[in-house]
């Protein structure tokens, strides 16, 4: 189901104003609700490292972990760029320099955090799911999309490569030829497409992304936790020395001029949704 929550007896919860949480028979579900499409900036941040905080506490009542967002415009449009560009505005390089590698090495921990977790993670999917996005559902195990889903990494119109760890973890996931399209021309894949390069695990109909991650996560319930959290860590380890190297990279591109015209450009667009493709 898109948009809404069906109600949840709730074993452990907590709700904040980019995101809510809620810990229910096993299965903790990870809402994302800010608007106009889950712009990732520094409350979400914060947001996030306190569900990463309650998390390692929570995993060990639960099998298994939702991501989904309860927005029509989609799941995620990836990082707040205005809130970007403000803050290296209105500071001198050098701070707006460290700044960046701060919030990036933060976001890291998160998803560092969520992508080793000894639970079993699903994204549950629909419409924009780019940039930060997509870096974010990367972390996950699976992805399950609706059929409207859009797939995207357009950070490359900036100048920039994604920072959210997105290049190391499509890179362990897939062939590197989808890597380089996704990468280097910009241009976004539909679910569809999307299943048939191995990066989403199941399409279901328009607003079931949800539904359908429910009864996954239902299905795990009936297998033993520890030995699902060995296969995972043998099947999916974390591509640290690559992950720190994105980091360097994407702070070295940032300090460009052009990058910085292009953040202007952006936020100075009058386009409802100029990260739209």
């Amino acid at each position: 189901m898109r948009g809404g929550k069906t109600e949840l007896k709730a074993g452990s919860c907590c709700a904040g104003s980019s995101l809510s949480w809620i810990l229910s028979n096993g299965v903790i579900e990870l809402a994302l609700h800010r608007e106009p499409c889950n712009e990732l900036g520094s409350v979400s941040l914060g947001e996030f490292e306190k569900f990463a905080a309650a998390l390692e506490s929570m995993q060990a009542e639960a099998h298994a972990l939702i991501i989904y967002s309860e927005l029509k415009p989609g799941f995620c449009a990836g990082a707040d760029l205005r809130e970007l560009y403000q803050r290296s505005e209105a500071v001198e390089k050098a701070e707006a320099a460290r700044g960046v590698r701060d919030f990036l090495e933060r976001i890291h921990r998160v998803l560092n955090l969520i992508d080793a977790a000894p639970l079993t993670t699903i994204a549950a999917v629909h419409g924009v799911t780019f940039g930060g996005g997509l870096e974010l559902a990367l972390a996950c195990d699976l992805i399950i999309a609706d059929k409207m889903a859009r797939f995207c990494f357009p950070e490359l119109r900036l100048g920039l490569i994604p920072g959210f760890g997105g290049i190391p973890r499509l890179k362990r996931d897939l062939g590197n030829a989808v890597v380089r399209d996704l990468l280097l021309t910009g241009r976004s894949f539909n679910a569809t497409k999307a299943q048939q390069i191995g990066l989403v695990s199941q399409v279901v109909g328009e607003g079931e992304a949800l539904r359908a991650a429910r009864a996954t996560a239902a299905q795990l319930g009936k297998f033993d936790r520890d030995t699902a959290a060995a296969a995972k860590k043998f099947i999916k380890p974390i591509p640290q020395e690559e992950l720190r190297r994105e980091i360097d990279i994407f702070c070295e591109l940032f300090a460009r001029p052009a990058v910085q015209a292009g953040l202007r450009k952006f936020v100075e667009s009058t386009d409802a949704q100029p990260y739209l493709p």
